[in-house]
């Protein structure tokens, strides 16, 4: 069921989906996802949603930067079943991204093997050798300008994937201050990568459940 809690409930997060099992919350850009090392980094989606829900496990993650769709566990055997669902490939999943340039054609499939790029972590890199196979199913939605509207459909979920990719092709996307040469870093005020949404079946009712969380840019 869809809920209708309370921002203050919610400790500031904007709930797209509640019940019994799980939530699904639209995570805002600059939030972590769980906490990091050190005071300053204690506030996260998973550390809100425990003052209100003391079960709350994550299930995934989204960069500090990206915004959109996230989604956890209420308990330990649904966890365990969406852990498996994304181990399987199993989600599907789909982000909307502005990147630099005008990109030519309607569809293309991005497959660049990565790796962690250890001198300049926690950057990552195309690396044919030792990179781990990754797959992005890119689809153009427009221009806006001299940038485009693109939907990304990530087949695996690397770290850090969909930035690297895109900048690999020649088109990072905009407000990239790790990844993105300059021109494209400053011309948004944040990250332009969002997880609009999420489909997967619900581990206690066997329904598919799809989200969205709406754009944000």
């Amino acid at each position: 069921m869809t809920t209708t809690v309370t921002t203050e409930a919610a400790q500031g997060l904007a709930l797209l989906y509640h019940d019994a099992h799980l939530l699904a919350v639209d995570k805002p850009s600059l939030l972590l996802s769980v906490p990091g090392r050190g005071p300053e980094k204690h506030d996260s989606v998973l550390t809100r949603a425990r003052r209100h829900w003391p079960g709350a496990r994550i299930v995934h993650r989204l960069d500090w930067e990206t915004s959109g769709v996230l989604l956890l566990a209420l308990d330990g055997p649904t966890q365990s079943a969406l852990n498996r669902q994304f181990a399987r490939r199993e989600i599907d999943k789909e982000y909307r991204a502005r990147v630099a340039g005008r990109l030519a054609c309607r569809r293309l499939s991005i497959r660049r093997p990565l790796v962690r790029d250890w001198p300049n972590r926690p950057r990552q890199m195309v690396d044919w050798e030792r990179g781990k196979p990754s797959l992005t199913h890119v689809e153009r939605l427009g221009h806006h300008g001299p940038d485009t509207c693109l939907c990304l459909r990530p087949v695996t979920g690397r770290s850090h994937q969909l930035r690297v990719h895109l900048l690999d092709i020649g088109h990072p996307i905009l407000g990239d201050r790790l990844y993105g040469p300059p021109g494209s870093r400053e011309a948004a005020d944040r990250l332009l990568l969002h997880a609009h949404r999420l489909a997967f079946i619900h581990p206690a009712t066997g329904e598919r459940l799809a989200l969205e969380a709406p754009l944000p840019f």
